[in-house]
């Protein structure tokens, strides 16, 4: 069995002002910051053997705390970004909400369904993540690992690994900081 601590990034400036990042990229801000280093904190001591994570800025710098503690290398992999949001990145939620009213509403009752406008279905957004996972515990069949990525992959991960129910998916999402541990079977 692989043990992997799927890690949601630390806050960033967007978050506080409820806008959209999907694939852009904001940094961390200082609360972000001091949410890695507790996350590192609490991780470093649980044998990591090995980090990866989405190459966006966010997850990059929360990961870069468990590097610094643990003296690993990151491992970069595109494939566990957030979803691509199409034409809602970098917008603010109210904004979405006033100018795309249907969609917004249909994505927020019934996400496999709809999709930001030029965005990434969920669909999508599991193949990629589940492919990604897939290759980590190839690599490591009876290691820990942390993943740094971000809200939607770790909820979808709840689904694939937990059971838990994919009309639930709002509910899944973890917070900014927090973790979630998955102990996952090589595939036969």
């Amino acid at each position: 069995m692989t043990t992997i601590y799927a890690v949601r990034h630390g806050e960033t400036p967007w978050n506080v002002e409820g806008r959209y990042q999907g694939q852009l990229d904001p940094p961390l801000n200082e609360r972000g910051h001091q949410q890695a280093e507790a996350t590192a904190r609490a991780l470093a001591p649980l044998g990591i053997e090995a980090i990866y994570s989405s190459d966006l800025k966010r997850a990059a710098q929360t990961a870069e705390a468990l590097a610094r503690l643990t003296g690993l290398p990151i491992v970069f992999d595109p494939r566990l970004r957030e979803i691509h949001q199409g034409e809602w990145q970098g917008v603010l939620v109210e904004e979405i909400q006033r100018r795309w009213p249907e969609v917004f509403e249909g994505w927020r009752r019934d996400p496999w369904h709809y999709r930001p406008p030029g965005g990434e279905t969920l669909q999508a957004l599991r193949e990629r993540v589940l492919a990604a996972i897939w290759d980590i515990v190839r690599r490591h069949p009876e290691g820990t690992v942390a993943v740094f990525t971000h809200k939607l992959p770790i909820a979808l991960l709840k689904i694939e690994f937990k059971g838990a129910p994919p009309d639930q998916l709002w509910e899944l999402l973890p917070k900014n900081g927090a973790w979630e541990v998955f102990e996952v079977r090589p595939e036969k």
